[in-house]
């Protein structure tokens, strides 16, 4: 049996239904399994149950109908199978850390909490190129040396930085022997659940591990991170196909996780095993900070 073929049938079978009542039997049975083993490889291939998945694509829906129509909140819940007024601020208040209310007047399309439609190429991506379930880790303190600059979802400057760094890493005459390269995502305020969307400013840090940050290549500046305890994820693929394994960190992960983001730097590692930007078998780690 194609299973990727039958869980896409299962995503087109919720899309096409969002605004109807169904059961997590009917999408089974949309995908023509039972109910006891898709529940288990639904949650095994996606990263959160069938009901969780649902709920949270309904409540996308919501949101953006929060933004761009006029509903009256009440029939956006009713119109999306929400029990209740009460019942549907209390779920939207859990994947967005804010009530409908609030969303409404922050007038901004969020990043964080958004579970957005997964695609067929996302889907095969979902499946085989991210860690669903990340690892708790320790990462030390570091001093580094690089570049720093303003980039966003929307316009983002990382690839042409990147190269424009790589061309220039032999310069750092201080680097550790072997040393990781590392982006750097500065903790900011504007990063938050009810502030951070594609057009949302950030600052990244690439650069590399030193012993000596007194001598700064020209247009160089140093870093002390301050390191601490992390969830660490890997991404498998191409560098063009990173941001659909954020877009599950944030739409999926954030959500449905009990763990509590802590306001330090996220950043990822370039190991030996990053083979290329183009290279499918590539593997970048991600780090975001916890609690």
């Amino acid at each position: 049996m194609n299973y990727i073929a039958q869980l896409e049938k299962a995503l087109i079978f919720i899309e096409s239904n969002l605004n109807k009542s169904i059961t997590v039997a009917d999408v089974a049975k949309a995908a023509s399994y039972s109910y006891y083993h898709f529940h288990r490889f639904f949650q095994a291939m996606m990263g959160e149950t069938i009901g969780n998945y649902i709920r949270s694509r309904r409540l996308t829906q919501a949101a953006k109908e929060l933004l761009y129509t006029n509903k009256r909140i009440l029939d956006i819940a009713v119109s999306l199978h929400f029990e209740s007024h009460e019942a549907f601020s209390r779920a939207f208040k859990t994947q967005y850390h804010m009530t409908p209310n609030q969303y409404r007047k922050k007038r901004v399309e969020t990043i964080l909490g958004n579970h957005r439609e997964i695609t067929p190429p996302e889907i095969l991506h979902r499946c085989n190129s991210i860690t669903l379930r990340p690892q708790t880790v320790e990462v030390e303190p570091k001093q580094l040396v690089g570049i720093r600059f303003q980039t966003s979802v929307a316009n983002n400057q990382s690839v042409s930085k990147w190269e424009y760094f790589q061309s220039r890493v032999y310069e750092i005459h201080s680097a550790l022997p072997d040393s990781c390269h590392y982006g750097i995502f500065e903790a900011t305020q504007g990063c938050t659940f009810d502030s951070f969307s594609e057009q949302s400013q950030a600052t990244e840090f690439i650069g590399i591990e030193v012993n000596d940050t007194s001598l700064l290549p020209d247009k160089m500046c140093q870093k002390q991170f301050a390191g601490g305890k992390y969830a660490q994820f890997t991404h498998t693929g191409k560098v063009d196909t990173l941001l659909q394994t954020y877009q599950y960190i944030w739409g999926t992960w954030m959500s449905a996780s009990n763990v509590e983001l802590d306001v330090r730097d996220d950043f990822e590692c370039y190991t030996e095993r990053f083979l290329g930007a183009d290279n499918p078998q590539s593997q970048i780690d991600i780090y975001f900070p916890i609690k």
